[in-house]
């Protein structure tokens, strides 16, 4: 009996650990339509190499990928594409088969842009795999290594085959270089430039036989094509295999001698579906329907395409400062889209994933030794600077509390993460300084202070990790700064005070690809301090109609709830009520996750939206990417199994509140259930309160102070400066009151001064102002009435108001959007100049349409200069006028030209720049100045947005 109960353990053990089949469940297809902007091609988990059909090379939004399920042609099948990504960048090495008739080099010329027209029904994707059969009858197989991408053609008809690698695909080649080593071997470099300024990638690949023809294409750039030509006959196959290394063509050499030093198509195949497998079943789900199979296997796959590895296969790798270094003992990896992945891919990957999210904060430590700063959204060692944050301290507070790294490796991480606390870039200098960013100091001012305040509350938990703590936790409270308790909405503040007029739907240049009240619930790490259930359920029920801007990435709303886009992600899970959570979680897995290429509301974004359904059907979600506490949703399916470094977790959908070791309660410490020794626990609904996975792995000295400490009372926002606007005439009452919506255990206190050195006063009544003025004010606390020292433990207001020395009017005859207004007409003669950050709002703006505008003067004068700002971004649609032409008059009814002046930018220029455009007087009084500028047009063909309509932005019109 005995041994037959061993059988049993032993083989219910090995059913455990059996790999399942779930690339069976895996549609690379999903995303391709709508705006998921994934690609259907061939790649390994985490892998170098993203072998699949372009479609795309237009740089077009949903071309992001280089495929898009509307099209029907196919311009190339390249290495290298970004998994849902909202900018163009890779398509490297580009592959195209062809088949003619006639002399080989007769067809030449009509290689130059080729493209097949190919049907759906024709295409398989799997994990792993892809195919199509094209118009000219040869079918197309891709498969792959980590590093290396290997095509199989299949030729139909016997003719004169070409085989064309083409350098100069999709973005920006800066050069090419194409060697021939034999008669079927190449090797080369491929120097580009899109997102990545300057990204350097090395090839070498092989065809399975001689080319009976070879002839290179070179211009400027260097070598950019090579065609070789074949004689096939019906069902002959040729195979290439390309091998990719950022280091030089040696190393991309030796990555396809051990990674593919044979020509076996179905063994690679087999192998890739293979590692796709061992990388699903690190969760095993139970129950559910096909298709939340489908959704949730496609969801889990795709996160786990990026980030890749990097480095060959000796370690060596290309590295921020553009030398080479080796790896030694992690690998090396790229494409770290942090603003979206902190939420929710990492720490998902920190769990079911340890060692390779251990190679993640390996990379990042050494892109600092390399570059003295972490990634940001890094792309083949080189830093975009896209988006807004600092979000790599959230990836490696969440890697330490569960385990990933340790101690002595947080503390070998501790001057990176000060490096960029102390960074003075994108207005982290001036929110440190004030708790906040005002209008005045940064674009997108309302999401760069919540989201700083996130990441320096993510900073002073790792600091407090490695030293003891003091006061610098306030870092993290700044997003009360921006939270106006009469409105309940988060908001832009200008001139120390409130933005008005202010409208919450309204999409605009003060928040991150969303409006106010998608960013209004962005406080992660303090969720409950400003979400309550009837603004909550507001949001979802509220009109999904925005105003403002069209911004592309707003999408899958449900109300103003934007699923589409990452702000949004852990809003559902805020209710206090448990079913009101479920509702919505269920609505989104069910509305936004679809097995359709169009089953995305929007881009994947590396991982990110995948990575949401993934925790979502488990049943819980990290609503803190830092914190260890998940709340719980609705489980999808009846159990799941998943992996914690070499533990196994199971995870039922039970009916009798949650249990654990015979216990029932409304929560589990991850510490000692979850992510160390659990076996089990059942997700249940427990008296409609909100079910929170509760502890942190480490409970810090952070942690000890706050649960001791009442410090929100000790925190105080920047008080509201109110004037009536930031310059003015003669004189200007200005007033302060206070923004804090807190508990009053102590007393408040407003305090005021002029200029940085005065001491401060305490405010009392409405101050009047006759100069031009620096104004501070900021509020504190006293703990008695005669108290004479105030701690200063409040965040800083300041504003500096301008006197307009001069009496000057101004006529606009032209109507400016309303998002690009300079504070009215007279913003373009007020003495402020726009900043070369168009997006603070400091410039007027005109779409479609020449500008006029006529300034009196009040009094005749002798003009000796007219100039007029104007500003180029032509990746904005923002171009300088053709022509500025400065019209004068005595009377304001009759003009004469004094002088013409036209720009000498051309459109392409790329480069954001202010230019002064500007004309000698000629000595002739004038009371009455016209100018009038002459709108670009339609944007050419060449541009991203060509047939559209430029805008002319126009600050500051100065006369003397």
């Amino acid at each position: 009996m005995r041994v037959i109960f061993c059988y049993l353990i032993i083989g219910w053990y090995l059913g455990l650990n059996a790999q399942n089949n779930y690339t069976q469940y895996v549609n690379p297809m999903i995303g391709t339509g709508g705006h998921g902007h994934t690609f259907p091609g061939a790649t390994r988990p985490f892998a170098m190499v993203q072998l699949s059909p372009d479609t795309r090379i237009d740089g077009s939004w949903d071309g992001c990928s280089g495929y898009h399920y509307s099209d029907t042609l196919i311009y190339g099948f390249s290495h290298t594409h970004l998994s849902g990504t909202g900018c163009s960048d890779y398509g490297d090495i580009a592959f195209m088969p062809t088949i003619t008739v006639g002399k080989l080099s007769e067809p030449i010329e009509k290689l130059e842009t080729l493209f097949y027209d190919f049907s759906h029904k024709n295409e398989v994707s799997k994990a792993g795999y892809y195919s199509v059969l094209l118009n000219n009858g040869i079918k197309v197989e891709l498969t792959s290594t980590i590093r290396v991408g290997l095509q199989q053609y299949t030729y139909k008809e016997s003719g004169y085959a070409w085989i064309t690698l083409n350098l100069k695909h999709r973005d920006e080649l800066l050069e090419g270089k194409i060697t021939q080593i034999n008669k079927h071997t190449f090797s080369g470099l491929r120097r580009s430039k899109a997102w990545a300024e300057d990204q350097l990638l090395y090839y070498y690949f092989e065809v399975s036989r001689d080319a009976e023809e070879i002839i290179i294409t070179k211009n400027e750039k260097g070598e950019t094509k090579v065609n070789l030509g074949f004689k096939v006959k019906a069902g002959e196959k040729i195979l290439v295999k390309t091998a990719l290394s950022s280091v030089d063509a040696e190393g991309a050499k030796a990555n396809m001698q051990k990674e593919l030093p044979h020509w076996n198509f179905e063994q690679v195949k087999k192998e890739a579906n293979a590692a796709w497998n061992t990388e699903l079943n690190r969760i095993k789900a139970y129950g559910g329907t096909n298709d939340e199979k489908i959704n949730f296997y496609t969801a889990l796959y795709h996160c786990m395409i990026h980030p890749n590895v990097m480095n060959d296969v000796d370690g060596r790798y290309r590295g921020r400062d553009k030398q080479i270094h080796k790896a030694e003992g992690f690998d090396y990896y790229t494409v770290f889209s942090l603003w979206d992945t902190h939420r929710a891919l990492h720490p998902l990957l920190n769990i079911i994933d340890k060692k390779r999210s251990h190679d993640f904060i390996m990379t990042f430590k050494a892109q600092f030794e390399q570059s003295g700063r972490l990634p940001m959204w890094e792309l083949w060692s080189n830093e975009t600077n896209c988006m807004i944050g600092f979000h790599s301290v959230s990836v490696i507070l969440d890697a330490y509390n569960k385990g990933v790294i340790t101690r002595d490796e947080l503390k070998s991480l501790g001057s990176a993460v000060e490096s960029e606390a102390n960074s003075d870039k994108f207005g982290i200098d001036i929110f440190k300084e004030n708790g906040f960013l005002s209008v005045e100091n940064e674009s997108e001012s309302v999401s760069k202070t919540l989201e700083y305040a996130f990441d320096f509350y993510c900073v002073d938990r790792i600091n407090c990790e490695l030293e003891p703590c003091h006061f610098r936790f306030f870092r993290g409270q700044g997003w009360k700064n921006l939270y106006d308790k009469n409105s309940g909405f988060m908001r832009p503040r200008k001139n120390g005070g409130w933005l008005v007029p202010f409208d919450p739907k309204e999409v605009n240049n003060h928040f991150t690809e969303a409006n106010a009240w998608q960013y209004s619930f962005a406080v992660p790490h303090d969720p409950n301090e400003i979400n309550d259930t009837k603004r909550l359920s507001a949001l979802f029920n509220i009109s999904s109609e925005t105003s403002g801007r069209v911004q592309a990435d707003i999408t899958g709303l449900i109300g103003q709830y934007a699923h589409g886009n990452e702000p949004s992600h852990h809003i559902a899970y805020l209710f206090n009520e448990w079913d009101s959570t479920k509702k919505y979680v269920s609505k989104i897995c069910n509305e936004f996750y679809k097995p359709l290429p169009d089953g995305l509301c929007g881009n994947e974004d590396c991982g990110q939206m995948s990575a949401w359904y993934v925790f979502s059907a488990i049943g819980f979600y990290p609503v803190n990417p830092v914190s260890n506490e998940f709340y719980f949703g609705n489980m999808i399916f009846d159990s799941v199994r998943f992996q914690n470094g070499s533990e196994n977790i199971w995870v039922y959908k039970g009916i009798d509140g949650i249990k654990n070791s015979n216990r029932f309660s409304n929560y589990i410490k991850l510490n000692e259930n979850l992510l160390s020794d659990s076996r089990s626990f059942i997700l249940q609904k427990d008296n409609n309160r909100p079910l929170v996975i509760g502890k942190t792995i480490r409970r810090s000295i952070m942690d000890s102070l706050l649960a001791i400490m009442d410090y929100e009372s000790y925190y105080r926002p920047a008080p509201v400066i109110k004037g009536k606007e930031r310059v003015f005439k003669d004189s200007m009452k200005v007033e302060i009151e206070s923004i804090y919506a807190g508990k009053d255990s102590l007393k408040r206190v407003i305090l005021y001064k002029f200029g940085r050195e005065e001491p401060y006063k305490i405010y009392e009544h409405p101050i009047t102002i006759y100069a031009t003025s620096t104004l501070w004010a900021i509020e504190s606390f006293r703990i008695t009435e005669n108290q004479d020292k105030f701690p200063s433990r409040g965040a800083l207001s300041y504003v500096i108001f301008y006197k307009n020395n001069n009496n000057y009017t101004v006529k606009i005859n032209s109507t400016y959007n309303k998002q690009y207004t300079a504070d009215g007409d007279d913003g373009i003669i007020d003495g402020l100049q726009g900043d070369i950050d168009w997006r603070k709002g400091r410039w007027q703006g005109y779409q479609s349409q020449d500008f006029e505008a006529i300034i009196d003067l009040q009094t005749s004068k002798t003009v000796n200069k007219i100039s007029g700002g104007f500003l180029q971004d032509s990746r904005s649609w923002i171009l300088l006028p053709k022509q500025v032409s400065y019209y004068g008059s005595v009377d304001g009814i009759t003009y004469e030209l004094i002088d013409s002046v036209a720009s000498t930018v051309p459109a392409s220029d790329m480069s954001v720049q202010r230019t002064e455009l500007s004309i000698a007087g000629n000595g002739k009084p004038y009371r009455y100045i016209k100018v009038q500028a002459l709108n670009f047009g339609q944007l050419p063909a060449w541009h991203q947005g060509a047939g559209g309509d430029a805008f002319i932005f126009v600050d500051e019109i100065t006369i003397e």
